[in-house]
């Protein structure tokens, strides 16, 4: 019975999520039904084991959050996102339609701009690079998400997004952890997804197929419009990369710097400051990145009180993000909690395949990210429940941290993109095309990156490289 609360608690989670009801507000509520049908008092399971891991995960990662969501607001309202997306897609022209688009979202998200602000940046300019080229826009999609929710999402080594960076407090790695596997597993991510997208364009050129009538949220692109220079652009974001190499690679962080603090008493989240070097970090990148974009655009701003207004909406959308987030981690805590649970959990430990924690992990991973809808939701669940138990599995073995981090950074990717991932439900609706229209291809390349996890656990296992 027990088992069963927590498979029908997952099902009704993924289903109200499905159909666009808030994980803020339903996460707990199914977290409870579980728990009651476990026998547990639900006040408690509530506030003692809901929200202290839910408010534990908002005091490692709410920086980060703020941070590149303002980050990301500030690149959008000045243009400066706009001026780079432009600049590629225009330079390499209609002929290369789809790689330029897929560039254009690697760019941007390399750089440490959020993946919303990028569907909003790239997808006038791609869509009237889609029509000038005759491509079906019903393809347009799979191909933003291709550069945008893929390998500069978790795969390649050094990428700023929160996907890269959760497994750094779990495994005390960096955010560079496994570069050889990893840059190969997002380059054979591209190189694959673009094989498939321009498939699927010349199948359908030869079936007559263009573009098609479209009205919804059809872009206007004035021709006078003055967008910045991209060599301007990209300043803000070669500076969060160069910085964020420095503080991780270069700097020496006083291992020391914790103790004053623990003998204060306080709650901390860190063992040690090697668990979180990543994080700090990544916060000095995005405020120079952040002042830097201030610098530059603030003359496309035009005024204090727009400058105010963008810092007040990235602001504001940061705190929906890591609320969702934090939520699906609460919800996991109680689950964890729960006696049947511990099947659950044996089940996925017991995946030994070639001797090591990493299919197990990265099965389970995959899993609870395509339960919830969100990559960084699963994953956090997934290392908050059994992080240290691959990590005591690895030491056992002599693996090294860096490809755990590896694969449950790419595994989060993978079957997160279920039709009910907030993010393929925001790019849809600002390509104003549907579900029916469009989910197809991206579900391809959603399979894509779930093989590819499995292809560098071979890898690895075959040669040992990180």
């Amino acid at each position: 019975m027990e088992v069963i609360g927590i498979l029908l608690s997952l099902f009704l989670l993924m289903f109200f999520a499905y159909r666009g009801f808030s994980v803020i507000l339903f996460a707990p509520v199914f977290a409870l039904l579980a728990a009651s049908l476990s026998g547990l008092a639900l006040m408690p399971a509530y506030t003692e084991l809901f929200m202290a891991k839910a408010v534990t995960y908002i005091k490692s990662f709410f920086p980060v959050f703020l941070l590149g969501a303002v980050f990301g607001k500030l690149m959008e309202d000045t243009g400066l996102a706009k001026g780079i997306a432009h600049a590629i897609i225009k330079s390499l022209g209609k002929e290369r339609a789809i790689l330029s688009i897929v560039l254009a979202g690697c760019v941007l998200t390399y750089g440490g701009v959020s993946l919303f602000v990028v569907v909003f940046a790239i997808y006038p300019f791609a869509s009237a690079l889609f029509k000038e080229a005759d491509i079906p826009k019903r393809l347009l999609p799979a191909t933003i998400a291709l550069g945008a929710f893929t390998a500069t999402m978790d795969s390649i080594p050094g990428t700023p997004q929160i996907q890269n960076l959760i497994p750094t407090n779990f495994f005390g790695t960096n955010i560079y952890a496994a570069p050889i596997l990893g840059l190969i597993g997002g380059i054979a991510i591209l190189g694959f997804g673009i094989a498939w997208l321009e498939y699927r364009r010349k199948k359908a050129a030869a079936a007559g197929e263009g573009y098609g009538n479209h009205t919804l949220n059809e872009p206007e692109i004035k021709e006078d419009t003055k967008l910045p220079s991209w060599q301007l652009a990209v300043l803000p974001l070669l500076t969060v990369l160069v910085v964020n190499f420095i503080m991780t690679n270069m700097f020496t962080w006083n291992p020391a710097m914790l103790e004053p603090f623990k003998a204060m008493n306080l709650p901390m989240t860190a063992p040690a400051v090697k668990n979180v070097i990543s994080i700090w970090s990544l916060i000095i990148a995005l405020v120079s990145g952040i002042g830097l974009t201030i610098v530059l655009g603030y003359k496309n701003l035009g005024s204090s009180s727009m400058l105010a207004k963008s810092l007040n909406a990235g602001a504001i959308g940061s705190l929906l993000a890591i609320m969702n987030t934090a939520s699906e981690v609460g919800y996991g805590n109680v689950i964890a909690s729960l006696s049947g649970f511990k099947s659950i959990s044996s089940a996925l430990m017991s995946i030994k395949v070639g001797g090591s924690p990493l299919v197990s992990e990265a099965v389970t991973v995959n899993v609870l990210a395509g339960v919830t809808g969100s990559a960084s939701g699963g994953m956090s669940i997934a290392l908050d429940l059994m992080a240290k138990d691959w990590l005591a599995w690895a030491n056992s073995i002599g693996m090294s941290p860096e490809i755990l981090h590896r694969v449950a950074s790419m595994a989060s990717g993978g079957m997160d993109t279920l039709p009910h991932n907030g993010a393929v439900i925001t790019l849809l609706a600002v390509c104003g095309l549907t579900h029916k229209d469009s989910y197809g291809d991206i579900f391809v390349l959603t399979c894509l990156k779930t093989l590819m996890v499995f292809v560098v656990i071979m890898l690895h296992s075959m040669t040992g490289l990180l």
